[in-house]
């Protein structure tokens, strides 16, 4: 109604829904990326590498803003962030070891010859 009074009947046609406000603003989006670029320090925040979890804690203490972990996750690839983890090895492994440990198997498959044209059967 208020629309039609300010704009008469073309103020009904053309306009989006407001939807709700996003919870993280600008400012919050830019001390996040601070954030995960900066890294964990280990003494001050407890892990040594982010999680998403670890990430919606921090944005509640520093900003008081609740954020799920599934919004966490949403926003940081909206930023153009990606989840990389390292491939777990283990402590104690011997670089020279794996090669020991490859199995090498003669070729069991090989091309077998081409059939002329002349000995083509029928």
């Amino acid at each position: 109604m208020v629309k039609f009074n300010a704009c008469g009947p073309s103020g009904l046609i053309a306009g989006k829904a407001p939807g709700k406000t996003p919870r993280l603003t600008d400012d919050h989006r830019a001390a996040l990326a601070r954030m995960v670029e900066d890294g964990p320090i280990p003494a001050v925040h407890g892990v040594v590498r982010w999680r998403l979890v670890d990430l919606c804690q921090w944005m509640f203490e520093e900003h008081r803003v609740v954020v799920s972990t599934q919004t966490m996750s949403r926003e940081l690839r909206a930023m153009s962030y990606r989840k990389l983890t390292a491939r777990p090895k283990h402590h104690a492994q011997a670089a020279h070891a794996i090669e020991d440990f490859k199995k090498a198997f003669p070729r069991a498959w090989r091309r077998s010859h081409k059939r002329k044209a002349s000995a083509a059967r029928p």
